[in-house]
């Protein structure tokens, strides 16, 4: 067996800093974390991947071809698609090892999780190629901290766990960089409580469009809440016991060394020698 996390979220919620984060700890704890970077528009991240996407093709490559012509939103689906297509070279490039743990860092169109099938073709592919995969949803913390917006950000973490279908894991990135405050204000969410969101949603104003809507988002925030859709897990990479946190989580989700031998010791051969 092998296994993955597709590491996925919005534009700038912190994808790639987090593949570093997670193969530099794996270095530490003397655990092979690789890493393939998925995103054909990347300009920099500190990693050193396994399999780069843009040895194939790169975004530049269809906004700047005569017949394409794309602008990036559409480079970015093409070349998803085309990786698709030429998922041969991928497989090449990858191998067939056991055991492996690789971290696919994926692009930030998050139309690319939420509604288009592009990504799901490609979890499919993963799976066929004896893969066990956990999609790992990253949200930015500094975008979650009052009600509208976590709702917000609930949703469409929702939304991608629907369209995917896989195994789910949705990280607040980026904890380091909030203030006592906000960090206070967060609490109440990270457990989804319906009447805390609606009272954060109230405070913010009594405007026309937050009473024309009021049962709807309640309907929303009791949906969460009564059916344990959606949690978040807190993640602070300068917290190394964070880092360790998040990682048990996700190999517990996709069963990461359930299928390796225990490691026992030979107590009869100690109790001979001791001549007990």
């Amino acid at each position: 067996m092998r296994y993955a996390q597709l590491v996925i979220g919005p534009a700038g919620s912190g994808k790639s800093t987090y593949c570093s984060a997670l193969q530099q700890h794996g270095i530490d704890v003397k655990r092979n974390i690789e890493v393939i970077n998925l995103d054909p528009a990347a300009e920099y991240f500190d990693y050193e991947p396994m399999v780069d996407v843009r040895e194939l093709i790169h975004v530049q490559d269809t906004m700047e071809d005569e017949e394409l012509h794309f602008g990036p939103n559409g480079g970015l689906v093409f070349c998803i698609e085309y990786l698709l297509e030429n998922s041969d070279w991928l497989h090449d490039k990858i191998g067939d090892q056991e055991d492996d743990y690789i971290l696919f860092d994926c692009p930030g169109q998050i139309e690319l999780y939420t509604h288009l099938t592009a990504m799901k073709k490609l979890v499919i592919q993963l799976q066929n190629w004896n893969f066990n995969i956990c999609s790992v949803f990253l949200v930015d913390v500094q975008f979650m901290t009052d009600g509208a917006k976590f709702l917000s950000g609930t949703m469409a973490a929702l939304s991608v766990m629907v369209n995917l279908e896989l195994p789910h894991v949705n990280i607040l990135s980026k904890m380091d960089l909030l203030s006592k405050a906000a960090r206070k204000r967060l609490d109440r969410f990270l457990d989804p409580d319906s009447h805390a969101i609606l009272g954060d949603i109230e405070l913010s104003g009594n405007t026309a469009f937050n009473e024309k809507h009021r049962k709807l988002s309640e309907a929303i925030g009791s949906l969460i809440e009564d059916y344990s859709l959606v949690r978040f897990v807190p993640l602070n990479l300068k917290d190394l016991e964070s880092i360790t946190d998040v990682l048990i989580t996700i190999d517990n989700v996709i069963q990461f060394g359930e299928d390796q031998d225990v490691k026992t010791n030979d107590f009869e051969a100690i109790d001979e020698e001791g001549g007990d």
